[in-house]
């Protein structure tokens, strides 16, 4: 699927194949990133995978992934057939032992497909179902690149939501040869937006810009929000949007190569240097993605008003 209801054409060199993989009933990030996603005329979105967004919150957290992005494609007028694919509905139990799945299996097939055009993974929680599909078909590795959301701070690393979902399923990708750009904690909170922002920006941009604010708003007034240290109450952070935001605009110097690291139980780094450099983002341009987005949105909603 690829939307092109734009002026302007992106040549047909340009243009990759994306799958987003994302937990996105866990916060109210991941629809902003989904939907920017699906707008983006360079991606030939050929999958949409729900993801876990572990166990100690809901045993059903992939289910209401699903739901969630069966939500969006039914606001935007997409059909979810041979588009949306369920992943694993858990962590892996062990570092060699895959939860197979759909959308692993997906993975697997759209890697292994002849096809001229870059394939393009994107994960917007953990990293279960691409460590998945690589302990299935490890000759996936060299037909496919990751960009992750997720991990701490280099070099130490810490704690971190993602990560902590499956630290087995991230050992697996870190230590395989599959191409990674990371996007770190530290990097995807450069993407704070204000309250007061988006009610301008978003809530008045038809059906699909109601969603997405009314969903934020929503999220913010549960209680682990509330009682959240660094949530003011006015700002909130779209740390998933630089997901398709890297497959815009490359930023290439704004990432260093760093040999991938061992991470421990507490999810520290341990620079052991056995595994290949990954790709770790230092920084991004909020102003190139956000505009981006609020742009394809309100084209968006505008056609969808006037019906052309």
């Amino acid at each position: 699927m690829r939307y092109q209801n734009y002026e302007f054409q992106v040549p047909r060199e340009k243009v990759i194949r994306v799958i987003t993989d994302t937990d996105a009933k866990n916060e109210a990030d991941d629809p902003f990133a989904v939907v920017h996603t699906l707008l983006s005329p360079r991606f030939e979105n050929v999958g949409l995978i729900a993801a876990h967004f572990g166990m100690d919150r809901a045993a059903d957290s992939m289910e209401q992934s699903f739901g969630e992005l069966q939500k969006i494609l039914s606001l935007m007028d997409i059909p979810e057939e041979n588009l949306l694919f369920r992943g694993a509905d858990r962590p892996l139990p062990s570092p060699g032992e895959p939860v197979d799945s759909e959308g692993a299996r997906m993975i697997i097939r759209e890697a292994m497909r002849e096809d001229d055009r870059p394939l393009y993974v994107t994960f917007m929680g953990p990293l279960t179902d691409i460590a998945s599909a690589y302990l299935l078909e490890p000759s996936i590795a060299g037909r496919l690149t990751v960009i992750w959301i997720g991990g701490g701070r280099y070099p130490a690393g810490g704690p971190e939501f993602n990560l902590g979902n499956d630290i087995h399923a991230a050992n697996v990708v870190f230590s395989s040869p599959i191409p990674l750009w990371q996007v770190p904690k530290n990097v995807y909170e450069m993407m704070p937006v204000s309250f007061a922002e988006l009610e301008c920006r978003v809530l008045p941009r038809g059906v699909l810009g109601k969603y997405l604010f009314e969903q934020l708003l929503a999220c913010q007034m549960e209680e682990t929000s509330r009682k959240s240290p660094f949530r003011t109450g006015e700002t909130w952070v779209l740390g998933d949007s630089p997901a398709p935001g890297l497959l815009l605009y490359e930023h290439r110097f704004c990432f260093d190569w760093i040999g991938a690291p061992l991470i421990t139980r507490d999810m520290t780094y341990v620079h052991t240097k056995q595994y290949r450099p990954i790709r770790v983002y230092n920084s991004v341009d909020p102003r190139l993605i956000l505009e981006d987005f609020y742009c394809k949105l309100s084209l968006f909603a505008e056609k969808e008003r006037t019906g052309k």
